[in-house]
């Protein structure tokens, strides 16, 4: 069998062998058949330099050889595929500068709102990989999220994950809206970390804030590699430790819920204890029988202590 797959080539590969098959002290006469001397010197250079053969010409033993050489060719695979994703970053500028009739620059700021929105349904549309999305605030605004959209994008292939703080569960309806986007297949989990806005689309470009300390300052795009890279292994880090939502602890609304209903005979009574509507107090009962899977109130308050949240 050839290693020319391996990288090297006709003449280096008959030296190699040639060298396998002499005796040490004879060794440096190795791979001078029919070939002048400076000819077989170069090629026992270019030997030595990929580290087939060692200061005495002795060649390196073959499964050493054949491990160097299958490192060197994943090494050189690793480069050429990190210059083809140079080329896919290459395109997706292009396509952008396309659509805008811009140059599309490493770092742009955008105003807030629809323009980017626009922007990320643009980079989605165009190649639906990743999206990914740290919020602040509150994760129930149906005009922002357009469920028949994002669904045909998982479809796909989209793969969407959004990461948002604990406290936002304090409105049930937040439970529910992570939940009818689930069934879309988007991941969602909370976090009690400390965090910031941050939206990142297909590993290549990031959203953030212009600034923190004014909302109406717009948003930076950056497409510069290093910073997108680091601020998706940040994303990742804070997604590794955050917990689903299965896993949550209720929150303090839901805790009042679950001992008014194990504590009061009527809902009327029951929404006066916790000072609240009957038809409010009806809708947190709802959403965590929801949550819990529960067909009725006296299951929901069994499953509840059974996860501890009584």
């Amino acid at each position: 069998m050839s290693l020319a797959g391996l990288g090297l080539t006709t003449e280096q590969e008959r030296v190699y062998r040639e060298l396998l098959r002499t005796r040490p002290g004879i060794a440096s006469h190795a791979g001078g058949a029919g070939r002048g001397d400076a000819g077989a010197g170069s090629v026992l250079t270019e030997l030595r330099v990929l580290g087939l053969v060692d200061e005495n010409l002795t060649a390196v033993p073959p499964a050493a050889a054949v491990d160097l050489l299958v490192r060197r060719r994943i090494t050189e695979a690793q480069q050429q595929f990190e210059g083809l994703a140079a080329a896919w970053e290459a395109l997706r500028e292009l396509t952008e500068e396309q659509r805008t009739g811009r140059p599309a620059g490493l770092l742009e700021q955008l105003s807030n709102g629809p323009e980017t929105t626009r922007r990320i349904g643009a980079l989605l549309t165009d190649h639906p990989g990743e999206f990914a999305a740290l919020r602040t605030d509150a994760l129930y605004d149906e005009s922002r999220h357009p469920h028949v959209r994002h669904g045909r994008l998982l479809m796909a292939g989209l793969r969407s994950r959004t990461l948002f703080p604990v406290h936002t569960l304090e409105d049930p309806r937040q439970v529910a809206h992570a939940s009818r986007l689930h069934a879309f297949g988007e991941l969602h989990r909370v976090t009690t970390e400390a965090v910031w806005p941050l939206t990142l689309v297909n590993r290549s470009v990031a959203f953030v804030p212009a600034d923190l300390s004014d909302p109406e300052a717009g948003v930076l795009q950056i497409r510069r590699t290093g910073v997108v890279r680091i601020l998706a292994e940040v994303f990742d880090g804070i997604w590794n430790r955050a917990r689903d939502l299965d896993e949550l602890p209720v929150s303090p609304v839901e805790q009042r819920v679950l001992r008014a209903l194990t504590r009061y005979d009527t809902d009327d009574s029951a929404a006066r204890a916790l000072n609240v509507s009957v038809r409010k107090f009806r809708g947190h009962v709802a959403d965590l029988m929801d949550r819990l899977g529960a067909r009725t109130r006296f299951q929901a308050a069994l499953l509840a202590k059974e996860r501890n949240w009584l």
